[in-house]
Parts: C-alpha cells; sequence; structure tokens
C-alpha cells in the first residue's frame, strides 16, 4: 500500500498551521508535506514533527509573493539571486527538518517574455540548484501543474514537457513530481505515463477531480491507481494535496479504508 502525507497546505485548516501536525498524527498520518516551513523557525516546525513522530516528506523552495499571486520565481530573468538564496534557504530548513527532496515551482512567465529565454532561465537555476542540493543529500522535484484550472499561465504543464526540462539540465539529481490532479486535467493516460517514467518520478500527489476535492468524489479510479501503484513498485510517498469538500475528517475515509486494508 502507498506511504500517504498529508498536505497541511490544504487539510485540517480548521487548526493553525503549528497544530496540523498533531491532526495529522491524531488522524494516522506518518507524514507531511505543505507549500513551505519559511514563516516559522526551523526547530519550532522540527518539535512538531518529532512530538508526532512525522516524516517530513517535501517542501517548496520559496516561490516569491504567494499571496500577490507568484506561483514560483525559477522562470522569471530577474529574480535569479533571489533563486539561488531561496535555494540557500531551503537547505537551512531541510536539514533540521530531515527533509530528503525538495520541490521546484517554474512559475509564471512575464506576458510576452520569450519562451526561449524563459525555459533557458529555469534550466540554468535547476543546474544551481540540483548540484547545491545533491552537496547535502537532498532530491530536487520540478512539478508540471495544469494551467487550464488553478494556474493560468503556468510554465511547466505537462509531463513531456518536465522530461524535457530534465534532459537539458542533466542532473542525476533532479526528478518529477507526479500529481495525478494535475495530469488528469492536461493529459490523461495516468497509469501508464507513471510506469512509463517511474524511474524518474520521486513524488506523487492525489486529488479527484473535477473539483480537486479528496478521493472518491470525482472522476479518477483511485482503488486502481493505488492497488496499481503497488505492483509496479513504486515506494515514495503519495501526498493527499486536495480541498477537503466537507471537513478535513470528515472526507478522510479514503484514507482509513486503505490503512485498514494495510493493517489487515
Amino acid at each position: 500500500m502507498p506511504r500517504f502525507s498529508a498536505n497541511l497546505s490544504m487539510l485540517f485548516q480548521e487548526h493553525d498551521f503549528l497544530d496540523r501536525f498533531d491532526a495529522a498524527a491524531q488522524a494516522g498520518f506518518r507524514g507531511v508535506e505543505y507549500l513551505g516551513p519559511y514563516d516559522y523557525a526551523p526547530d519550532e516546525v522540527a518539535a512538531r514533527l518529532t512530538r508526532n513522530g512525522l516524516s517530513q516528506v517535501l517542501f517548496n523552495l520559496p516561490s516569491g509573493n504567494w499571496a500577490g499571486g507568484e506561483r514560483g520565481i525559477a522562470v522569471l530573468p530577474d529574480r535569479v539571486d533571489e533563486f539561488r538564496a531561496g535555494v540557500d534557504k531551503a537547505i537551512e530548513y531541510a536539514r533540521i527538518l530531515g527533509c530528503p527532496q525538495v520541490n521546484c515551482l517554474a512559475g509564471i512567465p512575464p506576458k510576452g517574455a520569450d519562451s526561449r529565454l524563459v525555459e533557458n532561465v529555469f534550466v540554468e537555476n535547476l543546474k544551481f540548484a540540483a548540484d547545491r542540493l545533491e552537496r547535502v543529500g537532498i532530491k530536487l522535484l520540478i512539478e508540471p501543474i495544469n494551467s487550464k484550472v488553478d494556474i493560468p499561465g503556468f510554465f511547466l504543464t505537462g509531463t513531456s514537457q518536465a522530461l524535457d526540462i530534465l534532459e537539458r539540465v542533466g542532473s542525476a539529481n533532479l526528478y518529477l513530481q507526479y500529481d495525478i490532479y494535475h495530469m488528469q486535467i492536461m493529459e490523461g493516460d495516468l497509469a501508464r505515463t507513471i510506469e512509463a517514467n517511474l524511474g524518474r518520478i520521486a513524488h506523487i500527489q492525489l486529488a479527484d477531480n473535477p473539483g480537486r476535492h479528496e478521493p472518491g468524489t470525482g472522476e479518477i479510479n483511485y482503488p486502481f491507481l493505488h492497488q496499481f501503484l503497488d505492483r509496479i513498485g513504486y515506494d515514495g510517498w503519495v501526498g493527499a494535496e486536495y480541498k477537503p469538500a466537507g471537513g478535513t475528517e470528515a472526507g478522510l475515509g479514503w484514507f482509513r479504508e486503505f490503512a485498514g486494508r494495510a493493517a489487515a
């Protein structure tokens, strides 16, 4: 059975952020992830992990002004110094939190920007980050995100595009974060794509479609996919990154069902 981590940027929002670690552990999760820990001191976050016996699975590199609509700065030609400083900040947190991997959100290019220039900036930033992170034993991931519903204008929107970027960067420390929800919207063919690229996928995330709610609320056959991940030998985490249709606890039936099967 896959190992599920709770995405605390979306789940357990009934609680303050630091209290979400307690709520996730009480619900049965053994790992957590989120957009970023940077609003809190690393020791403060580490204490919540330790108290609850949780693994820090993933967080993102600093992604710019999130409240102002930025969704990553890795493709922005005038933010390279900020990006590189963010890599060092992420390393500081990852070391203290015991986090083995960080995700780089590409971002939204400026309107009218030359696509080749934007891609070149992205590639050079990833080369820097992959090398810097490799020195301290931390994986770097990139994530295609749908531009139809969630982030219009986002630069990285499909698996083949991400694989092309991986080839251009040429680092053994750069991997794919595969979000089932986003890729169902953009391209479908989920199982075959995951299996074909299993060696490059370091993390998987889930939500159902439409609505980005919990598994079982939409069109995606999650019972099949979870069994499929076991069958093909995926041994990473699967992040529950969805918007609960009601309260978080009320929507965890899917998780309890699979946890029960694993314990049987």
